[in-house]
């Protein structure tokens, strides 16, 4: 009988003896003994509940993945500390070679690695498997806050996702010319001065320009008038720089203190954007704008959820949301877009002939438009070809990253991959593959996004050299280029594809050419005399940092 139940039955019982201090104590000790060891037993069999659950989930990790070919693990910590050494999409490259066009590597014990090249799997994989890593979403809440743009999970996204494609890719398009006009004289002006110091940094020069590109069409001409963009610029990409890192820590690492060194600077960077915000609030409210100025005003109204800013004893209500979708959106659009400018200006300086050719089309487009003030980048098929292959060949990441969440992920292939996984599509060698471009797949050639409308003595060749085509545009009255649709072809995947595809990838080619058109026109690019990437680069999976970060001299022109 349970000793709890005895002394209560005793204590009742008026014939019974009074119970004596050391029973008493007697009855408390056996009682505590008995709690501790069923406590003791639930917390065991909770624990050997919980770690029989995640040894089933592992077994199963590895049941499954075994069935999707690959090589064996180097080690027990997987391929991790291969990667340290090594450029990953050249071990890809590798067992893509080996395996087919679905390999698998582990990076460690628990975490699986699914890379697909085969631009048919990769479509379908891009339409299932709708979700980031946790880190991604964790990452991006760390630097910039809450946001509902960057969230893993797509059911948290998919609203406010396709709310900003309408509004940036239907409703703004058709103006997206009037603010990167703008925004090429706000950065050529910038430019001249760093110019009378010398050459200029590519890499940090294309930052800038996206930088400022993406500023001035989300807040219009506040941005460009805003003092503080520049160290705005420098503490926003600060704080993306250790993201990651922070991120990547199970629980807040509150005993260092560069963690909270970088929390100040997060702070700063919220302070910012809120003073921003504040900036475009009293422009609106006492200047009557002109319509490049409410076209920015009205993307930064629609950022902060359509709700107009509110002045509440003078200071701006802004909720943390707004301000963590402002800043993520800024930042991932200036490490993709300047990514793009960066390719182009690369190209456009170790290709002269291009360069000259394009700005020949620019001439001749300004010549036929009625607006000679605004360029018609629709009458340039040479120049969105150049963007087009600018970004196939040099994409702005190496790799595409999706996961499944929730759900195992199940190929028409027949090939099922866990729930999880880290599914990766190697960009450069999707994009450079020769069954999908042709002999030519590894060399520049913007010609492939080209066809010609009238024929002429030499028929199309895609396959022929740049020179010779650039001769055969020396005639543009004979013959006449108009752009191929890119999308076309299912290896072509520099903004994605797929639910999590850029929302904006229309607003950012429309803007870049624009940007390109008014640069091209008004300076020629070229490599400062002496470096290092004078001859023309060769692609390949290791991208030299020489080339990433040459030096540029703009040169402006005698029109």
């Amino acid at each position: 009988m349970n000793p709890f139940l005895c002394f209560v039955l005793q204590a009742w019982n008026p014939s019974s003896c009074q119970v004596s201090s050391m029973e008493t104590s007697r009855f408390f000790r056996d009682y505590a003994v008995w709690e501790i060891n069923a406590f003791l037993w639930i917390s065991l069999i909770t624990i050997t509940y919980f770690l029989s659950y995640k040894l089933f989930k592992l077994f199963k990790l590895w049941n499954q993945a075994c069935k999707i070919p690959g090589p064996p693990s180097p080690s027990f910590y997987g391929y991790f500390t291969t990667l340290c050494k090594q450029n990953l999409t050249e071990v890809l490259s590798d067992s893509h070679e080996e395996y087919g066009s679905i390999v698998k590597l582990w990076l460690s014990p628990k975490q699986l690695l699914v890379s697909i090249k085969e631009p048919e799997i990769i479509k379908e994989m891009l339409l299932k498997a709708k979700d980031k890593l946790p880190l991604t979403g964790k990452a991006f809440n760390l630097a910039f806050g809450r946001s509902t743009l960057f969230a893993s999970s797509f059911d948290k996204v998919e609203s406010r996702r396709e709310s900003l494609a309408s509004e940036l890719n239907v409703r703004l398009l058709d103006r997206a010319n009037l603010i990167p006009t703008k925004a090429v004289d706000h950065i050529m002006a910038e430019l001249h001065q760093n110019m009378t110091k010398g050459s200029i940094n590519c890499k940090m020069t294309s930052q800038h320009m996206a930088f400022t590109l993406l500023g001035a069409t989300i807040f219009g001409d506040t941005f460009l008038a805003w003092l503080k963009s520049t160290i705005y610029e420098e503490l926003l990409m600060m704080v993306a720089k250790d993201a990651c890192f922070w991120a990547s820590y199970s629980v807040i690492p509150f005993w260092k203190q560069g963690f909270w060194r970088y929390r100040r600077l997060c702070t700063e960077l919220k302070w910012l954007t809120q003073d921003l915000v504040q900036q475009c609030s009293k422009y609106r409210q006492y200047r009557h704008m002109e319509p490049s100025a409410n076209l920015g005003m009205e993307a930064g109204v629609f950022l902060q959820d359509n709700i107009s800013l509110q002045v509440i004893n003078g200071r701006h209500n802004v909720r943390d949301e707004s301000c963590g979708n402002i800043m993520s959106l800024l930042f991932h659009g200036c490490l993709t877009t300047g990514g793009l400018i960066n390719n182009m200006l690369m190209r456009l300086v170790t290709h002269p002939e291009i360069q000259h050719k394009i700005y020949s089309e620019i001439i001749m487009a300004k010549k036929g438009s009625e607006d000679k003030a605004q360029p018609v980048v629709e009458k340039m098929p040479l120049l969105w070809a150049t963007i087009y292959e600018s970004a196939r060949v040099m994409p702005a990441g190496p790799l595409l990253q999706r996961c499944s969440l929730k759900h195992d992920l199940r190929l028409k292939s027949g090939v099922i991959v866990p729930a999880g996984a880290i599914l990766v599509v190697p960009m450069q060698l999707v994009q450079t593959d020769d069954s999908s471009w042709g002999n030519d797949a590894g060399k520049f050639n913007p010609y492939r996004f080209l066809s010609k409308t009238e024929k002429t003595s030499a028929s199309p060749n895609m396959d022929a050299s740049i020179a010779g085509h650039a001769e055969e545009l020396k005639d543009q009255r004979k013959c006449t280029f108009v752009l191929k649709d890119p999308n076309k072809n299912p290896a072509f995947l520099p903004f994605g594809s797929g639910a999590r595809a850029c929302v904006g990838q229309k607003f950012v080619i429309q803007g870049v050419a624009t940007l390109f058109a008014s640069l091209l026109e008004q300076y020629e690019v070229r490599l400062r005399s002496g470096s290092k990437t004078n001859s023309k680069p060769s692609t390949n999976y290791s991208m030299s940092q020489d080339f990433l970060s040459s030096e540029l001299v703009f040169a402006r022109r005698n029109n």
